[in-house]
């Protein structure tokens, strides 16, 4: 039965930018502290120098860990930037050339010519830079870099995942 009612789709696209963060810090978290939490353990170390180096540990490493995603990401929105600037230069400069090239893309993806010309010319009189964006430089406000949430979800997964060692050392007995 076709459908006749508009229904929206969800995506993993849109979870892209902080799922990456994500599994990093959380990945980075477990990792990095858990084998600190281990070589301060083997050093002799008591229970509360061990708990002290892995909140040590957790706080210094969230805040690196946002520090790096903020870096790298913004560098990724830069680039993006730029990309945007200059294509809209282009366009500015020569629009019938930038048409041809947005129905090459098209006719590249198995449209036939004429139909990719005329596809080019409505999305570019709607919105030509947004038209590039997507079809030319492969970019979307779906996937867009966005630092602040990178950065964000790092540090809280990182936090997380730091959790779970100094929970361990937390519970672990004692020794005799």
């Amino acid at each position: 039965m076709p459908r006749s009612h508009f229904h929206v789709e969800r995506h993993t696209v849109e979870r892209i930018g902080w799922l990456r963060a994500a599994v990093l810090g959380a990945n980075d978290g477990i990792v990095s502290t858990g084998r600190l939490i281990v070589g301060i353990a083997a050093s002799d170390a008591g229970r509360s120098g061990v708990l002290l180096a892995g909140i040590a540990a957790l706080v210094a490493g969230a805040m690196s860990m946002a520090a790096g995603e903020y870096v790298s990401v913004s560098s990724q929105a830069d680039s993006e930037r730029s990309n945007l600037a200059r294509e809209k230069y282009e366009l500015a400069q020569d629009p019938a050339f930038e048409r041809e090239e947005l129905a090459q893309i098209y006719v590249a993806r198995g449209v036939d010519p004429e139909l990719a010309r005329q596809v080019a010319d409505e999305l570019m009189a709607k919105d030509a830079l947004a038209a590039h964006a997507r079809d030319e430089l492969g970019l979307s406000d779906l996937a867009a870099a966005r630092p602040l949430q990178a950065a964000f979800t790092s540090a809280a997964t990182f936090s997380v995942g730091a959790g779970v060692p100094l929970l361990v050392g937390a519970l672990a007995p004692s020794r005799c």
